[in-house]
């Protein structure tokens, strides 16, 4: 058995979750936060069959999906010293997902 510690930005989430139960299994869903971003993540744990990853990681592939946002720049510091704000943006890429495949041991469910 396998353990899917599963980040996937909020905007995949709903999707995700509607495929993964279409499939006939579940998730646990625990809301996080991004570090880059600090967007909005959810961190979803999923349980499967070894013989179900390969099933699991098409599902995640296929509904998280990479796209580009673009952030505003920061204050930044003039030659002089003093504060200015550059009018401009910058484009980061977004989306997809984090997957950690972790062994499990033992399943116990009370």
């Amino acid at each position: 058995m396998k353990l899917l510690v599963t980040i996937v930005q909020n905007d995949d989430v709903s999707a995700l979750m509607e495929e993964i139960v279409k499939s006939g299994h579940s998730a646990t869903k625990l809301s996080s936060t991004g570090g880059l971003l600090r967007s909005g993540n959810t961190t979803l744990l999923i349980g499967v069959q070894d013989e179900d990853l390969e099933e699991m990681m098409d599902i995640i592939r296929s509904t998280c999906r990479e796209r580009k946002v673009h952030i505003p720049e920061s204050v930044g510091v003039g030659d002089v010293g003093m504060a200015f704000r550059f009018q401009g943006s910058y484009e980061v890429a977004v989306g997809g997902a984090t997957v950690f495949v972790l062994n499990v041991e033992e399943f116990i469910h009370l």
